[in-house]
């Protein structure tokens, strides 16, 4: 009898940078946070528990240049993430279309989210002090496994309704834009930096 393992779900791991690129990038975070009103407007309207440029710069790799660095290797790692994948790209390949600072301190999470309107998306992590959240990938198949028995103590990490990262700064993770995951509260209240991204299909 022959067992056949079918629809894996990938998560890319790698590593990007020195103790000396991520000073840069740390330094390069905090500047861009001083100086963002419009960024810590919207974080206030919308409850968010910290810090982020998601709604209000789409320009980082213009202001500092450890950005313009960082979007030029998550370009690179993105397109041997996608070989891997056994993808067909178009002719001039993915398109970085997204890339923001997130600042989290104590108790600081993201809900479980999407990326609509992408095909990768991740984080690399530059600040991740102790008792930092964790990042949790949930089985795409959950919501159909409907009267599934539950799982034993020891199980697989393929066969986990639930998967727990706990990155180091340096991380870079990527993964395909449909898979819903969340950051846990951290606890600490030393901040927790990082930044995510986004890529498409460059047209």
């Amino acid at each position: 009898m022959t067992t056949r393992l079918l629809f894996p779900t990938h998560l890319f791991q790698s590593r990007h940078g020195d103790e000396a690129f991520l000073e840069d990038a740390e330094a390069a975070c905090w500047m861009i946070e001083e100086g963002d009103r419009a960024g810590h407007a919207w974080c206030e309207e919308k409850g968010y528990p910290g810090y982020t440029s998601y709604a209000s710069l789409d320009d980082l790799p213009d202001r500092a240049p450890a950005f313009a660095s960082l979007a030029e290797a998550l370009t690179r790692l993105a397109t041997g993430f996608a070989k891997e994948l056994h993808w067909e790209l178009p002719r001039k390949g993915l398109s970085l279309d997204a890339l923001w600072i997130n600042i989290l301190g104590d108790g600081g999470a993201h809900s479980g989210h999407i990326h609509p309107g992408s095909v990768i998306s991740g984080t690399y992590y530059i600040a991740m002090p102790p008792g930092s959240g964790d990042i949790r990938f949930e089985d795409p198949r959950l919501a159909m496994m409907m009267g599934a028995p539950p799982l034993k103590d020891e199980v697989p990490d393929a066969l986990k309704r639930f998967i727990y990262v706990t990155p180091q700064a340096g991380d870079v993770l990527m993964w395909e834009s449909w898979l819903r995951h969340e950051v846990m509260a951290s606890r600490t209240d030393e901040a927790r930096i990082s930044i995510s991204f986004n890529f498409g299909l460059a047209g």
